[in-house]
């Protein structure tokens, strides 16, 4: 089938609209006036608005939002809250262990506490009001290239009204080439336009692999009189220790947000060797735990969230300069792993593309050797201190027992350093060890109640998640048999554990033993722990049609 397709051209095209990718944009167009310049910029989002896709944990510190817009609070910044004080916890199973102080990297005071989704649609606002277009609803399917093969030219967004053969239907509707001089990646942690570039054009070549964090995410509304942070000097809480322990890294948030509501959330590495861990179940063990459960009790879950969080640094970052494209922010593996903070590292991130871009578009020079002015003005930027401390973090973490602590320790120190660097690394798909012979999977046994502790099909329903389901599954596996005859024999399908919406079920036919694994990709959060950790990259994470996916309002 011949389709033919509308090609519209800008000068800048970004593609995602998170905080990296709305801050470039405000700065793009900020840099535009202050030259008495025309520039045409157009932001992609695949959520079905700004915001409906961004969820963190979120500490904002101020330091891009306040050099992009002194004025921020005057013109409406949605901040939850200030942070006023930092506790930091370790738990034992029953206990909680104070801190006398928290980590220097996670010293919050003076920030602020943020709704994600609300503080995008705050951006994306002043991105319009400054004459950016944006077109939340599309999602980037492909990149575009010239006839060398390497320089970007644009975007092919997805088409719209298939089947799920992937025939076109009565209100089909063609993607569109949204052609640029400079193609902006800012998707988020492990995004899709990127992991192909990569393939193609080894961007991550001579780096450590890129690993990632889960994060379950809720945002409770406590009842009147029950807001456990009005009467402390503290309103920002972190927890390392159970339910994960020594050995796997992670760890919980718990921060006071306005309207008498508390925002909650668990972390675990994708790094973990067991093949039975289930992030949702640590999750739910962690607001269960009694110090958690007494801050919670009595609240509602209004809404939940997934996704993944890019934590290897410094050392995973790939090419950030390509010609005719640049990566920012999570897809360019931007993140503070000790401070556990990154919007203020990818917006900044954001605004120095901007400016390299600018400069670029003025000369009318858009190869990897012009925009690698992007790179150098972040290495000299204060981002560098931030991920060059960090560096080994991920690393360090990763290690088991009493070594953690070690390793961590010397590099608290050494500025980042340790006793090696950099230190080793393994991808988070290598790092299942198959299960013992004759282990058992055993059926949770959490309790829900539907309010306060509930299930990952409610996770799904207050994620506010939507998918058509007669269009092409966005989650392809091209070999069953491989889940069949290797991975539920090795591993017993880690996929239908690892997933917070519960779009891998494992069903087993009786007579051959055989494993096979239903998919139900409308459950899908886009948080794609399943192309990161498939033991046998046995699962690729697509786009779906724009506009789909969950619909975030508070997280």
């Amino acid at each position: 089938m011949t389709t033919e397709r509308e090609s519209i051209e800008f000068d800048v095209l970004i593609v995602g609209g998170g905080p990296a990718g709305l801050a470039c944009a405000i700065r793009l167009k900020q840099l535009a006036q202050e030259k008495g310049q025309e520039l045409e910029v157009a932001l992609i989002e695949k959520g079905a608005e700004i915001g409906a896709h961004a969820v963190s944990g979120a500490v904002l510190k101020p330091a891009a939002l306040a050099e992009l817009m002194p004025d921020h609070i005057a013109k409406g910044c949605p901040v939850e809250v200030v942070v006023r004080g930092d506790a930091f916890y370790y738990l034992t199973a029953n206990k909680a262990l104070a801190l006398p102080m928290a980590p220097k990297y996670m010293h919050n005071t003076g920030c602020y506490i943020v709704s994600l989704s609300r503080f995008c649609r705050w951006l994306g606002a002043v991105a319009e009001e400054l004459g950016v277009n944006l077109f939340p609803g599309f999602a980037g399917q492909e990149l575009l290239y010239a006839e060398d093969g390497r320089t970007v030219t644009g975007v092919r967004t997805g088409d719209k009204g298939l089947d799920k053969q992937g025939q076109p239907k009565s209100n089909f509707e063609p993607g569109i080439d949204l052609l640029a001089k400079v193609t902006v990646l800012a998707e988020g942690a492990r995004g899709s336009l990127v992991k192909t570039m990569a393939e193609r054009l080894g961007l991550y070549d001579d780096r450590l692999p890129a690993v990632y964090e889960t994060g379950v995410k809720e945002v409770i509304q406590m009842p009147e009189g029950g807001n456990y942070f009005a009467i402390r000097p503290h309103n920002d809480i972190h927890v390392m220790g159970y339910p994960l322990g020594m050995g796997t890294p992670g760890g919980g948030f718990i921060y006071e947000m306005a309207e008498n509501r508390i925002s909650i959330g668990y972390l675990t590495a994708l790094c973990y060797d067991d093949p039975l861990v289930d992030p949702y179940e640590m999750f739910m063990r962690f607001k269960r735990h009694p110090f958690v459960a007494d801050i919670i009790k009595g609240g509602k879950v209004i809404e939940q969230g997934a996704r993944t969080v890019a934590v290897g640094g410094l050392y995973s970052m790939p090419k950030l300069a390509l010609d005719g494209a640049v990566i920012v922010g999570g897809d360019a593996q931007i993140h503070n792993t000790p401070a556990l903070k990154g919007i203020h590292l990818g917006m900044k991130s954001g605004m120095l593309a901007a400016e390299a871009i600018a400069a670029a578009v003025a000369r009318q020079e858009v190869s990897a050797a012009a925009l690698a002015q992007y790179p150098r003005m972040l290495t000299q930027s204060w981002i560098q201190p931030e991920l060059w401390e960090g560096r080994n973090t991920a690393q360090a973490l990763a290690k088991k027992g009493l070594a953690k602590f070690i390793h961590l320790g010397a590099q608290y120190f050494s500025n980042g350093r340790g006793f090696q660097d950099p230190m080793a690394m393994e991808a988070d798909a290598d790092t299942l060890k198959p299960l013992a012979a004759g282990a058992t999977v055993t059926e949770s046994k959490t309790q829900y109640d539907g309010e306060l502790y509930v299930d990952k099909l409610t996770g799904v329903y207050l994620s506010k998640t939507m998918h058509r389901e007669d269009q092409p599954s966005h989650l392809i596996i091209p070999d069953p048999k491989i889940c069949s005859d290797q991975c539920y024999p090795r591993f017993r399908s880690p996929c239908t554990r690892f997933c917070p919406g519960n779009v891998y079920e494992l069903e087993l036919d009786k007579a051959s033993g055989k494993a096979h694994i239903k998919l139900n990709p409308s459950n899908c959060f886009h948080c794609k722990t399943c192309d990161i950790k498939d033991p046998f990259g046995n699962i690729t994470w697509t786009c779906p049609e724009g506009g789909e996916g969950p619909g975030y309002t508070l997280v």
